[in-house]
């Protein structure tokens, strides 16, 4: 973690501010990497987060069991890892509708069609959920009153300019510097 700013007290802070909310959202172990720079007389706020990788997504077909019964036309799903449930019916009434999602029994969705096609969807995506948890953390770090943001993230990189003004290019620069360092 490399903290920077003109200040020596305030980057001090800064740091026990990052690390106090890191350790609070249990960020710490997922994060491979941080720079920030921070200049109250800018003012910026320039945060870059490496994170480790995660492990790859859960498709539906991965936790639950898909069938189509052709005299009934309806596909039964059958859910074999609980701990998914919640996440595959939110998917599913995102999809369709809560009415159109029958659940017979606590494992047991029913869906009107042949809807085998949903083997493939996504039940649960750590890299996403975990770009998320980050952006948590970032949104309660930066400055209050630093609304102004410019989002650089590529790939398994967090990249973030806030500021209270107009982002200035050599901010951008900054950023950039610290994603290629990472």
């Amino acid at each position: 973690m490399l903290v920077e700013c003109y200040d020596e007290k305030g980057a001090e802070v800064y740091e026990m501010i990052i690390k106090q909310i890191f350790q609070d959202l249990v960020l710490g172990p997922s994060v491979q990497d941080l720079r920030a720079f921070i200049n109250p007389d800018g003012p910026v706020f320039v945060l870059v987060i490496k994170m480790k990788k995660t492990s790859s997504v859960t498709k539906l077909e991965d936790v639950a069991k898909l069938s189509y019964k052709k005299e009934e036309d309806v596909t039964d799903i059958f859910v074999e890892n609980e701990n998914f449930l919640p996440n595959i019916l939110k998917k599913l009434w995102f999809m369709y509708s809560r009415e159109d999602i029958y659940q017979p029994t606590r494992y047991n969705i029913e869906l009107q069609g042949n809807q085998l096609d949903l083997h493939d969807m996504v039940v649960d995506n750590p890299q996403s959920n975990l770009q998320r948890r980050i952006y948590d953390a970032i949104f309660r770090i930066l400055p209050e009153g630093f609304k102004i943001i410019k989002d650089l993230s590529k790939g398994d990189i967090i990249s973030v300019v806030a500021t209270d003004e107009l982002i200035q290019d050599q901010w951008i620069e900054k950023a950039h510097e610290y994603m290629d360092e990472l």
